[in-house]
């Protein structure tokens, strides 16, 4: 939810100065990694554990629709990238390798058995990817919710951007547990009072209102800034080496979005950014040889605007993991 990340930016900038903070209560654990704590929800029984990597912004309290739903049939863990909610800030930079490495940790740290069912939304996409190759006998197979591919441009400032087009070649350096000096120190302020926007108003009321408290945090901030600053640098290694059929055999389920909502205020007329992404989305697909597409009629919040279709696709991953069986082709699979 980039676009709910740039309005948290603006709202801190005109922040006071801090005062009592007032913190929800968390929805999880909060588990010691090192030298700092991480926020985990699990529920629900049964194997394999579905593991859910949110987008850039968000938090875990954002999957209270999925979590609730996938819990009736399998065990599923939401959590808090560092800074983000109840986690504590953790190691600068917030590289696709730290970012993972931190999960490696916690899931361990909480003594959750994998290999796992990763679920990728957004910004969490590329992320679960790289999990992947860097953990791969945790992980069991894959859902990739309206994630971009490495090439696809998306809409940044009236520009039609590639990200990984502002790679530098920066060396992504070794993950590490233990904090430095010139790491954050745990902040908080009070909840803000930024109206909620739909999609996030067809959350419970409990959970908008912590949504409201999370996104104006000066800890989330700090993090998700390093993240979108790294984030380049792993997509652009990604673009550099062949990815066909790099996720293996393992059951991979592609959600893409009916209509990319693409306008003619960019630099790039929408059709093509819109033929871009199609295609692009086709090609996620092939990561896997066990891989299928799912084109769903809502927009890029699927986790709330479309929590059953996307509850269903985690059952069939799920699914096709327990059974060893191929996945069924669907509307839209290349």
């Amino acid at each position: 939810m980039l676009i709910r990340y740039l309005r948290a930016f603006l709202f801190l900038s005109l922040a006071s100065a801090l005062s009592d903070p007032q913190i929800p209560t968390s929805t999880g654990k909060l588990i010691s990694v090192g030298g700092h704590k991480m926020h985990l929800n699990c529920t629900g029984q049964g194997s394999p554990t579905v593991v859910v990597e949110a987008g850039i912004g968000d938090i875990s309290t954002d999957w209270i629709f999925v979590q609730t739903a996938v819990s009736k049939f399998t065990r599923i863990c939401t959590y808090d990238r560092v800074g983000y909610a109840w986690s504590e800030p953790g190691p600068l930079p917030r590289t696709y390798t730290q970012v993972n490495f931190d999960l490696h940790e916690l899931l361990a740290a909480a003594h959750e058995k994998g290999p796992f069912a990763l679920v990728g939304h957004s910004f969490g996409g590329p992320l679960v990817r790289w999990y992947t190759k860097l953990y791969p006998t945790e992980v069991a197979g894959l859902l990739l919710v309206d994630t971009i591919h490495e090439d696809q441009r998306i809409p940044i400032m009236g520009k039609a951007t590639l990200l990984r087009g502002s790679a530098t070649g920066r060396t992504i350096p070794a993950p590490r547990l233990a904090l430095s000096p010139d790491d954050l120190k745990p902040q908080f302020v009070p909840a803000g009072n930024d109206p909620v926007e739909p999609p996030m108003d067809k959350l419970p009321l409990v959970n908008q209102k912590i949504d409201q408290w999370a996104v104006v945090q000066p800890n989330l901030r700090a993090m998700a800034q390093s993240e979108l600053d790294w984030s380049p640098e792993s997509l652009a290694l990604m673009a550099a080496s062949p990815q066909k059929s790099s996720l293996g055999a393992r059951p991979l389920i592609v959600l893409t979005r009916e209509h990319g909502g693409y306008d003619d205020n960019l630099d790039v007329p929408a059709s093509v950014l819109e033929e871009e992404r199609l295609a692009l989305q086709k090609k996620l697909v092939e990561l896997s040889t066990n891989g299928t597409q799912r084109i769903l009629p809502c927009g890029h919040n699927m986790h709330i605007e479309c929590p059953d279709a996307l509850t269903d696709a985690i059952h069939a991953v799920v699914t096709a993991i327990r059974t060893g069986r191929k996945l069924t082709v669907t509307n839209g699979a290349s």
